[in-house]
Protein backbone atom coordinates (compact mmCIF):
# COMPACT_ATOMS: atom_id res chain seq x y z
CA UNK A 1 0.00 0.00 0.00
CA UNK A 2 1.17 3.35 -1.30
CA UNK A 3 2.52 5.54 2.11
CA UNK A 4 0.79 9.16 1.97
CA UNK A 5 4.27 11.82 2.00
CA UNK A 6 5.15 13.29 4.91
CA UNK A 7 4.69 16.94 5.40
CA UNK A 8 6.87 19.89 6.51
CA UNK A 9 6.32 23.45 6.72
CA UNK A 10 8.50 26.68 6.99
CA UNK A 11 9.36 30.28 6.10
CA UNK A 12 12.30 29.67 3.96
CA UNK A 13 13.57 26.29 2.51
CA UNK A 14 17.07 26.27 1.28
CA UNK A 15 18.16 22.99 -1.24
CA UNK A 16 21.64 22.77 -0.44
CA UNK A 17 23.67 23.23 2.14
CA UNK A 18 27.20 24.41 0.62
CA UNK A 19 28.68 27.95 1.70
CA UNK A 20 25.86 29.32 -0.17
CA UNK A 21 22.87 27.41 1.21
CA UNK A 22 24.57 27.67 5.04
CA UNK A 23 24.88 31.83 4.40
CA UNK A 24 21.30 31.88 3.06
CA UNK A 25 19.95 30.00 6.05
CA UNK A 26 21.81 32.12 8.78
CA UNK A 27 20.58 35.43 7.12
CA UNK A 28 17.25 34.28 6.54
CA UNK A 29 17.18 32.98 9.97
CA UNK A 30 18.81 36.21 11.33
CA UNK A 31 15.99 38.29 9.72
CA UNK A 32 13.54 36.32 12.02
CA UNK A 33 11.82 33.62 9.94
CA UNK A 34 11.94 29.71 10.41
CA UNK A 35 14.78 28.08 7.84
CA UNK A 36 14.81 24.44 6.57
CA UNK A 37 17.70 23.66 4.81
CA UNK A 38 17.51 20.07 2.54
CA UNK A 39 20.63 18.30 1.32
CA UNK A 40 21.12 14.46 -0.02
CA UNK A 41 24.25 14.50 1.50
CA UNK A 42 24.70 15.80 5.38
CA UNK A 43 24.17 19.37 5.67
CA UNK A 44 27.25 22.02 5.28
CA UNK A 45 29.81 19.03 3.89
CA UNK A 46 28.38 18.58 0.33
CA UNK A 47 28.71 20.49 -2.44
CA UNK A 48 32.22 22.28 -3.66
CA UNK A 49 32.79 24.39 -1.17
CA UNK A 50 34.24 21.66 1.03
CA UNK A 51 36.34 20.95 -1.30
CA UNK A 52 38.03 24.34 -2.44
CA UNK A 53 41.45 24.29 -1.38
CA UNK A 54 43.01 27.67 -2.50
CA UNK A 55 42.25 31.58 -2.54
CA UNK A 56 39.32 33.75 -2.34
CA UNK A 57 39.36 37.07 -4.00
CA UNK A 58 37.95 39.67 -1.79
CA UNK A 59 39.34 43.76 -2.35
CA UNK A 60 40.23 44.04 1.52
CA UNK A 61 43.08 45.93 0.52
CA UNK A 62 44.60 44.64 3.71
CA UNK A 63 48.47 44.77 2.55
CA UNK A 64 47.86 46.67 -0.96
CA UNK A 65 46.22 49.43 -1.79
CA UNK A 66 42.89 48.14 -3.51
CA UNK A 67 38.92 49.07 -4.38
CA UNK A 68 36.21 46.73 -5.48
CA UNK A 69 36.34 48.44 -8.72
CA UNK A 70 39.54 47.39 -9.48
CA UNK A 71 38.39 43.89 -8.62
CA UNK A 72 35.01 44.57 -10.63
CA UNK A 73 37.40 45.27 -13.72
CA UNK A 74 39.34 42.53 -13.24
CA UNK A 75 36.04 40.30 -13.11
CA UNK A 76 34.66 41.89 -15.98
CA UNK A 77 37.86 41.38 -18.14
CA UNK A 78 37.96 37.97 -17.72
CA UNK A 79 34.33 37.47 -18.31
CA UNK A 80 35.06 38.56 -21.78
CA UNK A 81 32.23 41.17 -22.44
CA UNK A 82 29.67 38.80 -21.36
CA UNK A 83 28.97 39.77 -17.35
CA UNK A 84 25.89 41.15 -16.03
CA UNK A 85 27.20 43.82 -14.23
CA UNK A 86 24.81 44.28 -11.68
CA UNK A 87 25.65 40.58 -10.42
CA UNK A 88 29.38 41.40 -10.58
CA UNK A 89 29.44 44.72 -8.85
CA UNK A 90 27.35 42.69 -5.84
CA UNK A 91 30.27 40.00 -6.28
CA UNK A 92 33.13 42.74 -6.01
CA UNK A 93 31.43 45.12 -3.93
CA UNK A 94 30.03 42.90 -0.36
CA UNK A 95 32.94 40.69 -0.80
CA UNK A 96 34.82 42.50 1.65
CA UNK A 97 31.77 42.65 4.44
CA UNK A 98 31.76 39.07 3.71
CA UNK A 99 34.77 37.98 4.63
CA UNK A 100 35.25 40.02 7.45
CA UNK A 101 31.94 38.26 8.88
CA UNK A 102 33.82 35.66 8.77
CA UNK A 103 36.69 36.67 10.19
CA UNK A 104 34.94 37.55 12.85
CA UNK A 105 33.11 33.86 13.37
CA UNK A 106 36.72 32.48 13.47
CA UNK A 107 37.25 31.24 10.10
CA UNK A 108 41.30 32.02 10.66
CA UNK A 109 42.22 34.03 7.43
CA UNK A 110 46.49 33.76 7.23
CA UNK A 111 47.84 36.87 8.58
CA UNK A 112 51.17 38.26 8.64
CA UNK A 113 52.06 41.28 10.81
CA UNK A 114 48.22 41.16 12.20
CA UNK A 115 46.98 41.94 8.66
CA UNK A 116 45.10 39.36 6.28
CA UNK A 117 47.67 38.04 3.66
CA UNK A 118 46.44 38.64 -0.08
CA UNK A 119 48.10 36.63 -2.53
CA UNK A 120 48.09 37.12 -6.61
CA UNK A 121 46.28 34.91 -8.67
CA UNK A 122 45.89 35.03 -11.94
CA UNK A 123 44.08 37.33 -14.10
CA UNK A 124 43.85 39.63 -11.19
CA UNK A 125 46.15 43.25 -11.32
CA UNK A 126 47.10 43.12 -7.67
CA UNK A 127 47.54 40.38 -4.85
CA UNK A 128 44.06 40.35 -3.24
CA UNK A 129 43.05 36.85 -2.66
CA UNK A 130 42.62 35.55 0.90
CA UNK A 131 43.30 31.87 2.48
CA UNK A 132 43.21 30.15 5.67
CA UNK A 133 46.22 27.94 4.18
CA UNK A 134 46.76 26.77 0.30
CA UNK A 135 45.13 23.30 1.50
CA UNK A 136 42.06 24.28 3.38
CA UNK A 137 40.29 26.99 2.73
CA UNK A 138 37.20 25.75 2.01
CA UNK A 139 37.12 23.03 4.71
CA UNK A 140 37.85 26.04 7.02
CA UNK A 141 34.89 28.51 5.53
CA UNK A 142 32.95 25.07 5.62
CA UNK A 143 33.50 24.73 9.31
CA UNK A 144 33.32 28.28 10.13
CA UNK A 145 29.52 28.56 8.58
CA UNK A 146 28.41 24.82 10.12
CA UNK A 147 29.22 26.51 13.43
CA UNK A 148 27.47 29.71 12.44
CA UNK A 149 24.90 27.78 11.21
CA UNK A 150 24.44 25.43 14.23
CA UNK A 151 24.30 28.34 16.96
CA UNK A 152 21.75 30.35 14.72
CA UNK A 153 18.43 29.69 16.44
CA UNK A 154 15.13 28.99 13.58
CA UNK A 155 17.19 26.87 11.24
CA UNK A 156 16.07 22.70 10.66
CA UNK A 157 17.99 20.36 8.59
CA UNK A 158 17.25 17.44 7.14
CA UNK A 159 19.87 15.22 5.28
CA UNK A 160 19.01 12.06 2.91
CA UNK A 161 16.40 13.85 1.16
CA UNK A 162 17.10 14.29 -2.84
CA UNK A 163 14.45 17.09 -4.20
CA UNK A 164 12.69 15.69 -7.00
CA UNK A 165 10.91 18.91 -8.20
CA UNK A 166 9.38 22.21 -7.05
CA UNK A 167 5.85 23.04 -6.27
CA UNK A 168 3.64 25.65 -7.92
CA UNK A 169 0.83 26.90 -6.83
CA UNK A 170 -1.02 29.85 -7.67
CA UNK A 171 1.75 30.96 -10.58
CA UNK A 172 4.33 31.31 -7.16
CA UNK A 173 6.53 28.60 -5.60
CA UNK A 174 5.31 26.88 -3.09
CA UNK A 175 8.27 24.69 -1.91
CA UNK A 176 9.70 21.51 -3.50
CA UNK A 177 8.79 17.42 -3.00
CA UNK A 178 11.65 16.04 -2.07
CA UNK A 179 12.51 11.85 -1.74
CA UNK A 180 13.83 10.55 1.79
CA UNK A 181 16.23 8.00 0.14
CA UNK A 182 16.81 5.92 3.69
CA UNK A 183 13.11 4.81 3.34
CA UNK A 184 11.87 6.07 -0.10
CA UNK A 185 8.85 7.65 0.80
CA UNK A 186 8.15 11.10 -0.84
CA UNK A 187 8.21 14.39 1.54
CA UNK A 188 6.43 17.73 0.89
CA UNK A 189 8.10 20.36 1.73
CA UNK A 190 6.04 23.84 2.08
CA UNK A 191 7.61 26.86 2.26
CA UNK A 192 6.67 31.00 1.14
CA UNK A 193 10.14 31.28 -0.11
CA UNK A 194 12.52 28.46 -1.97
CA UNK A 195 16.17 29.38 -2.66
CA UNK A 196 18.03 26.81 -5.27
CA UNK A 197 21.98 26.18 -3.94
CA UNK A 198 22.36 23.33 -5.08
CA UNK A 199 26.14 24.13 -6.53
CA UNK A 200 26.94 23.79 -10.93
CA UNK A 201 27.16 20.96 -13.30
CA UNK A 202 30.71 19.64 -13.49
CA UNK A 203 29.28 15.56 -12.75
CA UNK A 204 28.37 15.95 -16.34
CA UNK A 205 32.07 15.08 -17.01
CA UNK A 206 34.64 12.06 -16.65
CA UNK A 207 36.91 13.98 -15.23
CA UNK A 208 36.02 16.79 -12.89
CA UNK A 209 36.71 18.46 -9.73
CA UNK A 210 33.37 18.42 -7.65
CA UNK A 211 31.35 16.16 -5.48
CA UNK A 212 29.32 13.30 -7.06
CA UNK A 213 25.90 15.54 -6.51
CA UNK A 214 26.62 18.52 -8.12
CA UNK A 215 25.01 17.34 -11.73
CA UNK A 216 22.76 20.34 -12.82
CA UNK A 217 19.89 19.62 -10.00
CA UNK A 218 19.16 23.10 -9.48
CA UNK A 219 19.08 24.02 -13.22
CA UNK A 220 16.95 20.94 -13.77
CA UNK A 221 14.34 22.55 -10.68
CA UNK A 222 14.32 26.23 -11.54
CA UNK A 223 13.72 24.74 -15.52
CA UNK A 224 11.07 22.59 -14.99
CA UNK A 225 9.38 25.06 -12.93
CA UNK A 226 9.05 27.53 -15.25
CA UNK A 227 12.50 29.65 -14.69
CA UNK A 228 15.21 30.52 -17.36
CA UNK A 229 18.61 29.46 -17.54
CA UNK A 230 21.51 31.86 -19.01
CA UNK A 231 24.50 31.08 -20.60
CA UNK A 232 24.43 27.48 -20.46
CA UNK A 233 27.42 27.20 -22.68
CA UNK A 234 30.30 28.24 -20.48
CA UNK A 235 31.95 25.47 -18.52
CA UNK A 236 35.15 26.15 -17.01
CA UNK A 237 37.71 23.46 -17.41
CA UNK A 238 41.16 23.84 -14.76
CA UNK A 239 44.32 23.47 -16.74
CA UNK A 240 46.06 21.65 -14.48
CA UNK A 241 44.03 18.93 -12.89
CA UNK A 242 45.93 15.73 -11.41
CA UNK A 243 46.43 13.08 -13.69
CA UNK A 244 49.22 10.48 -12.58
CA UNK A 245 51.13 9.50 -10.11
CA UNK A 246 47.72 8.16 -8.10
CA UNK A 247 46.89 10.81 -5.46
CA UNK A 248 44.85 9.48 -2.67
CA UNK A 249 43.00 11.77 -0.40
CA UNK A 250 44.19 15.30 -2.35
CA UNK A 251 42.01 17.49 -4.10
CA UNK A 252 43.57 17.14 -7.85
CA UNK A 253 43.06 20.92 -8.51
CA UNK A 254 45.45 21.24 -5.51
CA UNK A 255 48.92 22.64 -7.91
CA UNK A 256 47.45 26.17 -8.51
CA UNK A 257 48.54 27.84 -5.68
CA UNK A 258 51.60 26.55 -5.94
CA UNK A 259 52.58 27.19 -9.73
CA UNK A 260 51.36 30.65 -9.28
CA UNK A 261 53.50 30.81 -5.96
CA UNK A 262 56.69 29.01 -7.73
CA UNK A 263 56.25 29.29 -11.33
CA UNK A 264 56.18 25.15 -11.80
CA UNK A 265 56.63 24.47 -15.87
CA UNK A 266 54.22 23.24 -18.25
CA UNK A 267 56.36 20.70 -20.01
CA UNK A 268 55.83 18.21 -22.88
CA UNK A 269 56.58 15.01 -23.91
CA UNK A 270 60.06 16.23 -24.51
CA UNK A 271 60.62 18.42 -21.15
CA UNK A 272 60.44 21.64 -23.26
CA UNK A 273 57.85 24.12 -22.10
CA UNK A 274 55.21 25.29 -25.24
CA UNK A 275 52.41 27.48 -24.45
CA UNK A 276 54.57 29.90 -26.21
CA UNK A 277 53.59 28.01 -29.29
CA UNK A 278 50.07 29.08 -29.11
CA UNK A 279 50.88 33.08 -28.50
CA UNK A 280 50.92 33.11 -24.89
CA UNK A 281 54.62 33.00 -23.20
CA UNK A 282 53.93 32.67 -19.38
CA UNK A 283 58.09 33.57 -18.21
CA UNK A 284 58.53 32.37 -14.71
CA UNK A 285 55.69 32.87 -13.45
CA UNK A 286 52.27 31.16 -13.74
CA UNK A 287 50.17 34.17 -15.31
CA UNK A 288 47.92 32.07 -17.74
CA UNK A 289 44.35 32.69 -17.79
CA UNK A 290 42.58 29.34 -17.60
CA UNK A 291 40.82 29.35 -20.46
CA UNK A 292 44.18 30.10 -22.47
CA UNK A 293 46.16 27.29 -20.37
CA UNK A 294 43.43 24.63 -20.82
CA UNK A 295 43.88 25.78 -25.20
CA UNK A 296 47.59 25.45 -24.96
CA UNK A 297 47.51 21.89 -22.77
CA UNK A 298 44.79 20.48 -25.40
CA UNK A 299 46.37 21.56 -28.07
CA UNK A 300 50.07 20.18 -27.13
CA UNK A 301 48.28 16.91 -26.69
CA UNK A 302 46.50 16.70 -29.78
CA UNK A 303 49.94 17.40 -31.49
CA UNK A 304 50.99 14.12 -29.88
CA UNK A 305 53.82 15.95 -28.09
CA UNK A 306 51.35 15.01 -24.40
CA UNK A 307 52.56 13.00 -21.70
CA UNK A 308 52.30 9.28 -21.54
CA UNK A 309 48.74 9.59 -19.50
CA UNK A 310 46.88 11.86 -22.05
CA UNK A 311 48.13 15.52 -20.38
CA UNK A 312 51.73 17.33 -19.61
CA UNK A 313 54.02 17.34 -17.03
CA UNK A 314 53.61 20.02 -13.95
CA UNK A 315 57.42 20.20 -13.46
CA UNK A 316 58.92 21.89 -9.98
CA UNK A 317 62.30 20.56 -10.30
CA UNK A 318 63.59 24.10 -11.21
CA UNK A 319 63.16 24.74 -7.13
CA UNK A 320 65.15 23.81 -4.33
CA UNK A 321 63.74 21.47 -1.54
CA UNK A 322 64.17 24.29 0.45
CA UNK A 323 61.81 26.41 -1.82
CA UNK A 324 59.19 23.18 -1.86
CA UNK A 325 58.86 22.79 1.55
CA UNK A 326 58.57 26.53 2.63
CA UNK A 327 55.91 26.31 -0.09
CA UNK A 328 53.93 23.22 0.43
CA UNK A 329 55.30 23.01 4.13
CA UNK A 330 53.37 19.44 5.61
CA UNK A 331 51.74 18.89 2.11
CA UNK A 332 55.32 17.56 1.25
CA UNK A 333 55.17 14.84 3.49
CA UNK A 334 51.78 14.06 2.32
CA UNK A 335 52.67 13.69 -1.26
CA UNK A 336 55.64 12.10 -0.32
CA UNK A 337 52.96 9.18 1.06
CA UNK A 338 51.84 8.97 -2.55
CA UNK A 339 55.23 8.14 -3.79
CA UNK A 340 55.67 12.06 -5.29
CA UNK A 341 59.08 13.47 -4.45
CA UNK A 342 58.50 16.79 -6.55
CA UNK A 343 62.79 17.28 -6.63
CA UNK A 344 63.20 14.58 -8.38
CA UNK A 345 59.72 13.99 -11.15
CA UNK A 346 56.95 16.23 -12.52
CA UNK A 347 53.30 15.21 -12.02
CA UNK A 348 50.96 14.56 -15.20
CA UNK A 349 48.13 17.23 -15.44
CA UNK A 350 45.57 17.35 -17.34
CA UNK A 351 42.41 20.01 -18.19
CA UNK A 352 39.60 18.70 -15.54
CA UNK A 353 35.62 20.30 -15.47
CA UNK A 354 35.68 22.74 -12.70
CA UNK A 355 32.77 25.35 -12.22
CA UNK A 356 30.09 26.73 -14.35
CA UNK A 357 29.83 30.50 -15.34
CA UNK A 358 25.42 29.66 -16.58
CA UNK A 359 22.76 29.18 -14.43
CA UNK A 360 19.77 30.37 -13.07
CA UNK A 361 18.79 33.96 -14.82
CA UNK A 362 18.52 36.10 -11.56
CA UNK A 363 18.15 39.50 -10.32
CA UNK A 364 20.62 41.33 -7.73
CA UNK A 365 17.63 40.17 -5.21
CA UNK A 366 18.87 36.74 -6.72
CA UNK A 367 15.19 36.70 -7.62
CA UNK A 368 14.15 34.61 -10.55
CA UNK A 369 11.33 35.62 -12.61
CA UNK A 370 9.30 32.78 -10.32
CA UNK A 371 7.70 34.40 -7.49
CA UNK A 372 8.90 32.43 -4.17
CA UNK A 373 12.18 31.09 -6.10
CA UNK A 374 15.46 32.63 -5.37
CA UNK A 375 18.46 31.37 -6.06
CA UNK A 376 22.07 31.66 -4.51
CA UNK A 377 26.00 30.79 -5.60
CA UNK A 378 26.97 28.74 -8.59
CA UNK A 379 23.38 28.20 -9.22
CA UNK A 380 23.59 31.74 -10.26
CA UNK A 381 24.45 32.65 -13.70
CA UNK A 382 25.69 35.72 -15.34
CA UNK A 383 28.34 36.98 -12.95
CA UNK A 384 31.12 35.98 -14.40
CA UNK A 385 30.84 35.96 -17.88
CA UNK A 386 32.13 33.86 -20.11
CA UNK A 387 35.18 32.94 -18.05
CA UNK A 388 35.27 33.36 -13.95
CA UNK A 389 38.38 35.11 -12.32
CA UNK A 390 40.04 33.00 -10.63
CA UNK A 391 39.02 32.86 -6.06
CA UNK A 392 35.58 34.11 -7.44
CA UNK A 393 33.64 31.13 -6.08
CA UNK A 394 33.79 31.50 -2.35
CA UNK A 395 33.45 34.99 -3.29
CA UNK A 396 29.98 34.48 -5.20
CA UNK A 397 28.95 31.76 -2.61
CA UNK A 398 29.27 33.73 0.23
CA UNK A 399 27.69 36.92 -1.25
CA UNK A 400 24.81 35.44 -3.54
CA UNK A 401 24.18 33.56 -0.54
CA UNK A 402 23.54 36.35 2.11
CA UNK A 403 21.93 38.48 -0.71
CA UNK A 404 19.66 35.19 -1.22
CA UNK A 405 18.52 35.00 2.19
CA UNK A 406 17.87 38.44 2.86
CA UNK A 407 15.47 38.50 0.00
CA UNK A 408 13.95 35.60 0.79
CA UNK A 409 13.20 36.58 4.14
CA UNK A 410 11.57 40.01 3.04
CA UNK A 411 9.41 37.46 0.49
CA UNK A 412 8.32 35.59 3.78
CA UNK A 413 7.63 38.18 6.47
CA UNK A 414 5.03 39.42 4.24
CA UNK A 415 2.75 36.52 3.87
CA UNK A 416 0.92 34.89 6.38
CA UNK A 417 0.84 31.33 5.20
CA UNK A 418 2.84 28.79 3.18
CA UNK A 419 0.34 28.05 -0.64
CA UNK A 420 -0.41 24.19 0.62
CA UNK A 421 -2.65 22.56 -2.13
CA UNK A 422 -1.49 18.87 -2.65
CA UNK A 423 -2.64 19.64 -6.26
CA UNK A 424 1.25 21.24 -6.37
CA UNK A 425 2.83 18.42 -5.24
CA UNK A 426 0.52 15.40 -6.65
CA UNK A 427 2.71 14.90 -10.15
CA UNK A 428 6.08 14.32 -8.15
CA UNK A 429 4.33 12.41 -5.69
CA UNK A 430 2.65 10.15 -8.38
CA UNK A 431 5.87 10.06 -10.40
CA UNK A 432 7.62 9.00 -6.64
CA UNK A 433 5.46 6.07 -6.79
CA UNK A 434 5.41 4.95 -9.87
CA UNK A 435 8.27 2.34 -11.71
CA UNK A 436 9.43 0.64 -14.65
CA UNK A 437 8.41 -2.61 -15.78
CA UNK A 438 12.10 -3.29 -17.90
CA UNK A 439 15.25 -3.64 -16.00
CA UNK A 440 17.86 -0.64 -16.99
CA UNK A 441 21.55 0.06 -15.64
CA UNK A 442 21.23 3.36 -14.61
CA UNK A 443 24.84 3.21 -13.11
CA UNK A 444 25.82 2.62 -16.79
CA UNK A 445 23.83 5.33 -18.55
CA UNK A 446 25.37 8.07 -16.84
CA UNK A 447 29.11 6.74 -17.28
CA UNK A 448 28.09 6.98 -21.22
CA UNK A 449 26.55 10.54 -20.28
CA UNK A 450 30.01 11.52 -18.71
CA UNK A 451 31.77 10.34 -21.49
CA UNK A 452 29.79 12.34 -24.20
CA UNK A 453 30.44 15.25 -22.64
CA UNK A 454 33.94 15.11 -22.34
CA UNK A 455 34.20 13.66 -25.24
CA UNK A 456 31.80 16.46 -28.00
CA UNK A 457 31.05 19.36 -25.29
CA UNK A 458 34.58 19.51 -23.65
CA UNK A 459 36.48 22.88 -23.81
CA UNK A 460 37.14 22.73 -27.67
CA UNK A 461 33.97 21.88 -29.52
CA UNK A 462 32.77 21.77 -33.18
CA UNK A 463 29.25 21.37 -34.88
CA UNK A 464 29.85 18.03 -35.82
CA UNK A 465 30.72 16.68 -32.15
CA UNK A 466 28.15 19.11 -30.62
CA UNK A 467 25.52 17.30 -33.05
CA UNK A 468 26.55 13.80 -32.13
CA UNK A 469 26.27 14.60 -28.69
CA UNK A 470 22.66 16.50 -28.98
CA UNK A 471 22.18 12.74 -30.70
CA UNK A 472 23.23 10.34 -27.85
CA UNK A 473 21.31 12.81 -25.20
CA UNK A 474 18.06 11.85 -27.30
CA UNK A 475 19.34 8.59 -27.30
CA UNK A 476 19.84 8.07 -23.71
CA UNK A 477 16.65 9.86 -22.82
CA UNK A 478 14.50 7.98 -24.85
CA UNK A 479 16.46 4.81 -22.57
CA UNK A 480 15.64 6.43 -19.68
CA UNK A 481 11.78 6.68 -20.25
CA UNK A 482 9.37 8.90 -17.83
CA UNK A 483 8.73 6.51 -14.88
CA UNK A 484 11.45 5.85 -12.19
CA UNK A 485 13.60 2.38 -12.40
CA UNK A 486 13.96 0.53 -9.08
CA UNK A 487 10.98 0.60 -6.31
CA UNK A 488 9.48 2.82 -4.24
CA UNK A 489 12.03 1.86 -1.14
CA UNK A 490 14.90 2.46 0.82
CA UNK A 491 18.35 3.12 -0.28
CA UNK A 492 17.03 2.16 -3.83
CA UNK A 493 20.41 3.78 -5.38
CA UNK A 494 18.96 2.51 -9.34
CA UNK A 495 15.90 5.02 -8.56
CA UNK A 496 18.42 7.55 -7.16
CA UNK A 497 20.70 7.40 -10.49
CA UNK A 498 17.17 7.08 -12.47
CA UNK A 499 16.14 10.57 -10.84
CA UNK A 500 20.28 12.12 -10.93
CA UNK A 501 20.00 11.40 -15.08
CA UNK A 502 16.78 12.69 -16.01
CA UNK A 503 18.13 16.14 -14.65
CA UNK A 504 21.51 15.36 -15.94
CA UNK A 505 20.10 15.11 -19.47
CA UNK A 506 17.71 17.57 -18.84
CA UNK A 507 21.07 20.29 -18.73
CA UNK A 508 23.25 18.40 -20.78
CA UNK A 509 20.88 19.07 -23.65
CA UNK A 510 20.57 22.87 -22.47
CA UNK A 511 24.47 23.25 -22.38
CA UNK A 512 24.84 21.56 -25.66
CA UNK A 513 22.09 23.27 -27.44
CA UNK A 514 23.33 26.50 -26.55
CA UNK A 515 26.54 25.72 -27.45
CA UNK A 516 25.66 24.73 -30.92
CA UNK A 517 23.83 27.47 -31.24
CA UNK A 518 27.18 30.08 -30.53
CA UNK A 519 28.61 30.62 -33.27
CA UNK A 520 31.96 31.98 -31.91
CA UNK A 521 34.76 31.38 -29.61
CA UNK A 522 34.43 33.69 -25.95
CA UNK A 523 36.12 32.81 -23.09
CA UNK A 524 35.21 29.32 -21.75
CA UNK A 525 33.64 27.85 -24.82
CA UNK A 526 35.63 27.47 -28.17
CA UNK A 527 34.18 26.41 -31.41
CA UNK A 528 37.07 25.20 -33.61
CA UNK A 529 35.05 25.80 -36.31
CA UNK A 530 34.15 29.06 -35.32
CA UNK A 531 37.57 30.38 -34.24
CA UNK A 532 36.75 34.06 -33.70
CA UNK A 533 35.25 36.00 -31.28
CA UNK A 534 32.11 37.87 -32.73
CA UNK A 535 30.52 41.25 -31.93
CA UNK A 536 27.31 40.62 -32.45
CA UNK A 537 27.84 37.44 -30.22
CA UNK A 538 28.59 39.90 -27.14
CA UNK A 539 24.72 38.93 -25.99
CA UNK A 540 23.34 36.21 -22.94
CA UNK A 541 21.46 32.83 -24.11
CA UNK A 542 18.39 32.19 -21.94
CA UNK A 543 16.95 28.90 -22.42
CA UNK A 544 13.57 28.48 -21.01
CA UNK A 545 10.83 25.07 -20.91
CA UNK A 546 7.76 25.83 -22.82
CA UNK A 547 5.81 22.69 -23.92
CA UNK A 548 8.63 20.35 -22.47
CA UNK A 549 10.61 21.51 -25.78
CA UNK A 550 14.36 23.46 -24.85
CA UNK A 551 13.75 27.24 -26.58
CA UNK A 552 17.02 29.38 -26.80
CA UNK A 553 16.87 33.18 -26.99
CA UNK A 554 19.50 35.70 -27.49
CA UNK A 555 19.35 38.64 -25.04
CA UNK A 556 21.37 41.84 -24.23
CA UNK A 557 23.81 41.62 -21.69
CA UNK A 558 22.71 42.85 -18.41
CA UNK A 559 18.97 43.23 -18.93
CA UNK A 560 16.79 45.30 -16.98
CA UNK A 561 16.34 43.72 -13.34
CA UNK A 562 13.33 41.13 -13.23
CA UNK A 563 9.95 42.27 -11.47
CA UNK A 564 8.92 40.48 -8.30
Amino acid sequence: MRAEPLDAETDVLVIGSGAAGMYAAIEAARAGCSVLMADRSLIGRGGATVMAQMTVAVALGAETDDHWRHHLDDTIAAGRGLCNGGLSRLLCEDGPECIRELDAWGVGWARRNGRIVQARAPGHDRPRCVYVDFLNTGPAVSKTLRTAVNRTSGIRKAGDLCVVDLMRADGAIAGAVALHIPSGNSVRLWAKATIIATGGLTRLYRRNSASTNMGGDGYALALRAGASLIDMEFVQFFPIGHLVPRLIGMDPIMWDPFRYKLGGRLLNRDMQEFTSRYGTDEGSKYVLARDLATYAITKEVEAGRGSPHGGVYLSFQHRSEADLRGAFGPVIDRLAANGIDLTRTPVEVAPIAHYHMGGVLADTRMATEVPGLFVAGEAVGGANGANRLSGNAITEALVFGRQAGRSAAVRARGMRTPVASRDAARPTTDLLAMHARGAINTAEMVQRLQTTMADDVGPFRDAGRLTRALAAIDELTHELGDRPAGSPGAFDMQRLDWLDLRNMLLVARTVAQSALMRTESRGAHQREDHPGTLTEWQVNQVASLRGGRLNLKQAPIAAAEIAS
